[in-house]
């Protein structure tokens, strides 16, 4: 089929059945398909090599078995359909018995259905958009590779900025992330919030280059590990696993938080962390527990960054999305973090980000935090930061805000990438602007741990949603607040007052 029209042609069929309503639901019922296809698909590669392969789905709910149609007018559908995808199917696949030692391949099946979805009514409908995604012949690897590139496009189709600052992370970001941190074979990479796996998917990308055996090979298979609280992202990730070959995804559904962090050992930690966590979210009471009492926030993206301090192991390395909100924040567990950053990792740079970055799913501007679990040569007495450098990436020429139309693309990056292998302080000779700036681990202590540093000049007055003027107003105003703090503090420094 071509496979330009497989979005298209979907969609059109689902807009005609009176169970799927938006987008949303329309997305996810496809994802649960997608996934037992691929897994279909896999399955075959499996049995072909191993002698004594068997399927942990039943026989009569494996795809080849229900979904597959052999044009002789015997395959399921209408009220036949309907039911068995209903009353058997979904039953039989949330409801598989997994053990500790049930293999990851096998273990992911249920917990894919576990909170899965199946919306459409019309059974009709539903065979149609069966023999569309059956279609597929990803035993080819041209077409299983371009495929690659449509479910990227489902998944961008699937995102949206939540309550809790979710969505998708441009390609050209994760690549360029994943670039920088130069993986190795048989180092161990992990993101705690995964998604969809566009982190993990990225760090595969970059790490392929470095594969040359049959022992790098494995490695590499080995290389990642993700966890993703809700259940649509995880399905689709583990299927992107799938399609990149990885048949064992260690990607488990759960929640990161949820863990006492002072319980880690040397073999919960990684090598390398690459994320994007949420923001913006509260966390109850009870997950703020498992974090030391002067480290816990309400605050998800800093419940996150104490998460990977603690699972970031010896010489590791790190490079983390955050929002301006921790930069310049002030709260008692921002200022520790980040006093636990400076004082015990090396936080050798931030990449300050253009708020359109995740445009149109959010404008909230963000950041890239560059550190390691070292100690920098040269660096001060209770310092593990000798200097941090920050950087401002400006739009590119041309571009007043990315967009759906024109997203953020790999060449962009190329300036840091430059600015990068040769570091220098750069100023706007005209306005007196930072683009460019390095600053001591002292010199950011003194500045009560402010890393708002090398900020845009101004910016560009847009419309924007009422939800989005929301935001943007409690961050300016959050902002506000930090800045008159900062400066009380400096006031009652040189005064020498303190005020309870």
């Amino acid at each position: 089929m071509a496979l330009t029209n497989f979005v298209k042609s979907i969609r059109d069929i689902m807009r005609n059945d009176a169970g799927i309503n938006g987008d949303a639901q329309r997305i996810e019922q496809i994802a649960w398909m997608l996934f037992l296809k691929v897994y279909d698909e896999k399955e075959n590669d499996w049995e072909f090599n191993e002698d004594d392969y068997r399927s942990f789905i039943p026989e009569h709910c494996r795809w080849r078995n229900w979904a597959h149609d052999e044009g002789d007018g015997e395959a399921m559908t209408a009220d036949r359909l309907l039911d068995f995808v209903n009353n058997t199917l979904f039953p039989t696949l949330k409801s598989l018995e997994v053990t500790p030692q049930t293999p990851m391949r096998s273990a992911i099946v249920r917990t894919t259905f576990q909170d899965a979805n199946q919306y459409m009514k019309d059974g009709v409908l539903l065979r149609q958009v069966l023999n569309v995604i059956d279609g597929l012949d990803l035993s080819s690897y041209e077409e299983s590779h371009a495929f690659g590139e449509i479910y990227e496009s489902i998944l961008k189709e699937m995102q949206s900025a939540g309550t809790a600052g979710e969505f998708y992370t441009p390609r050209a970001l994760t690549d360029f992330m994943a670039d920088i941190v130069k993986p190795r074979v048989g180092e161990h990479m992990a993101d705690f919030a995964c998604g969809t796996g566009g982190f993990l998917t990225s760090w595969l990308k970059a790490l392929e280059r470095e594969v040359h055996t049959a022992e790098d090979r494995e490695a590499y298979a080995q290389s990642i590990y993700g966890i993703e609280k809700k259940q649509f992202p995880y399905m689709l990730c583990v299927t992107n696993m799938l399609l990149h070959d990885i048949e064992m995804p260690h990607v488990y559904h759960d929640n990161s938080l949820a863990k006492d962090v002072l319980n880690y050992t040397d073999d919960d930690k990684f090598d390398v962390i690459l994320m994007n966590p949420p923001y913006g979210g509260n966390e109850k009471q009870d997950i703020k527990r498992h974090f030391p009492s002067d480290l816990s926030s309400s605050e998800t993206a800093d419940l996150f960054m104490v998460v990977i301090m603690y699972r970031l192991a010896q010489n590791g390395r790190a490079a983390v999305i955050l929002p301006d909100g921790f930069l310049f924040g002030t709260d008692g567990a921002k200022l520790a973090i980040k006093q636990k950053l400076l004082r015990e990792f090396n936080l050798h740079t931030v990449i300050r980000l253009p708020g359109s970055i995740f445009a149109p799913y959010t404008s909230i501007a963000t950041n890239i935090l560059f550190f390691d679990n070292t100690k920098a040569d040269g660096a001060a007495e209770g310092f593990s930061t000798k200097e941090t450098w920050f950087y401002r990436m400006d739009m590119p020429e041309g571009y007043k805000h990315f967009s759906k139309t024109k997203p953020m693309l790999i060449q962009h990056c190329q300036p840091i990438r430059d600015w990068w292998t040769n570091r220098v302080e750069i100023i706007d000779s005209e306005t007196g602007d930072e683009k460019s700036r390095c600053f001591t681990a002292q010199q950011l202590l003194d500045l009560g741990c402010n890393l708002d540093q090398c900020k845009f000049p101004k910016e560009e007055e847009e419309v924007l949603r009422p939800d989005e003027l929301l935001k943007q107003y409690h961050a300016q105003r959050a902002a506000l607040d930090a800045k008159i703090d900062q400066t009380l503090s400096e006031i009652q420094k040189i005064l020498g007052v303190t005020i309870d």
